[in-house]
């Protein structure tokens, strides 16, 4: 099992280029699925093994696929398929956002029930809810969902939470509905705006994504797009907190900063210096990390995905900081590795209190999912001797060349 070795004590300098958003370009992999004209061109593709188990559910379905450097072409024409085999979807959630474009299409979707991080539960049922009123029928047996529509009908669809993947799934699905359909309390995430403008290239018609409500037109065919992925938000994010933590100065690069206006606004509570350099943003650390609280929310709010790394920040804090994590009910499972580290941090509930310490130590340790495993790296970066992160697949699953790209910066850092 490889391994990632980090030695604290470097500060990062230079600059650091974001790639393409995991976030982003899953649900466009699966959205090039609805081409049923052309071959879909997406640059910007991250290279991570979400990515290549998201393809190998394509080839499975019968779409042809090239992929150059960071370029993909997806030829979906002439599906054979419409059912995902469990050992492809038990890898990666993201993997269910192939039944919205499938039903809609060929009227029939079977998956496994989905796997993915073990941060807490995070059921399809508003998915189905909103394939349903569509006008599926739903049937869910032992690990698999069908769904299954002679023709899908325009619906207004409440959800209860805003769900990004059952605003993107069901978002999907509508495209190939009769008449109108309207997604009240959607997601407002980057990625829903992104996954829009790619339908809409595609001849689609999706209003308001961005916003509470989308309205989408159906329609019956769909051209394959030519679409360029948005910059990795919570990998700039990242980026910008190893910087913090190791007092470095670094230019991150492609990066939408609207999109990380959370993170920058509580970076300079912290009394990190950021200046916003058009797709750039530079942060400078000076060592001294005020403690602050934060409660991670739906976008806009602070992003339950930078949680893991603002924690392993405020290790570092001169005070008591505490987070309060809502959106999911396991997500701390990093505390223990943090507490090997020296960390000084006490779980309640929902709760997390962090006591900054002076140091951190390097310890093996372990990463339980992906952004755990980006908060150890940056805990690494900081703290004294070598720390030895095993789990470094979970890692993979979201960060396109992290080793290089911070050893490129100053980081102490290799894989083995």
């Amino acid at each position: 099992m490889a391994t990632m070795l980090v030695r604290g004590g470097m500060p990062l300098i230079g600059k650091i280029a974001v790639s393409g958003a995991k976030n982003a370009v899953l649900p466009l992999l699966a959205a090039s699925l609805m081409a049923t004209d052309g071959k879909t061109r997406l640059e910007s593709v991250p290279k991570l093994n979400d990515v290549t188990t998201m393809l190998e559910v394509i080839r499975h379905l019968g779409g042809n696929i090239n992929y150059i450097d960071d370029e993909i072409e997806i030829d979906c024409q002439n599906l054979n398929g419409n059912d995902a085999p469990y050992n492809l979807i038990s890898q990666m959630r993201a993997s269910v956002l192939i039944m919205g474009p499938l039903l809609g299409r060929l009227g029939k979707a079977k998956v496994s029930l989905p796997g993915g991080c073990a941060i807490g539960t995070r059921p399809i049922d508003l998915h189905l809810k909103g394939f349903g009123l569509l006008g599926a029928d739903i049937v869910v047996g032992h690990g698999f969902v069908e769904a299954t529509a002679e023709r899908l009908i325009g619906n207004t669809i409440y959800l209860d939470y805003p769900s990004v993947g059952a605003t993107e799934n069901i978002m999907m699905a509508a495209c190939f509905a009769d008449g109108v359909s309207i997604i009240q309390n959607a997601a407002e995430e980057p990625e829903i705006v992104d996954l829009a403008c790619f339908i809409n290239c595609m001849g689609g018609r999706v209003d308001g994504a961005g916003t509470d409500t989308i309205v989408i037109t159906g329609r019956s065919a769909f051209r394959a797009p030519y679409y360029r992925v948005i910059p990795d938000r919570i990998e700039a994010g990242t980026y910008m907190m190893a910087a913090a933590i190791t007092a470095g100065d670094l230019v991150v690069e492609n990066v939408i900063p609207e999109h990380v206006v959370s993170v920058i606004a509580k970076l300079r509570e912290i009394g990190v210096a950021i200046e916003v350099l058009g797709d750039s943003v530079r942060v400078v650390g000076n060592g001294n990390i005020l403690p602050v609280d934060v409660k991670t929310l739906p976008y806009p709010g602070f992003p339950t995905d930078m949680q893991p790394q603002m924690m392993a920040l405020l290790c570092r804090g001169q005070g008591t900081s505490m987070i309060t994590e809502t959106v999911f009910e396991n997500r701390f499972m990093h505390v223990p590795e943090l507490r090997r580290m020296g960390a000084h941090i006490r779980t309640e509930g929902r709760n997390a209190i962090i006591k900054g310490v002076a140091n951190l130590s390097g310890a093996p340790v372990a990463a339980s999912d992906l952004r755990a495993g980006a908060a150890l790296i940056l805990a690494g970066l900081a703290a004294q001797g070598v720390t030895e992160i095993s789990g470094v697949t979970h890692i993979e699953r979201g960060y396109a060349d992290i080793v290089r790209k911070l050893q490129e910066v100053g980081a102490d850092i290799c894989k083995k």
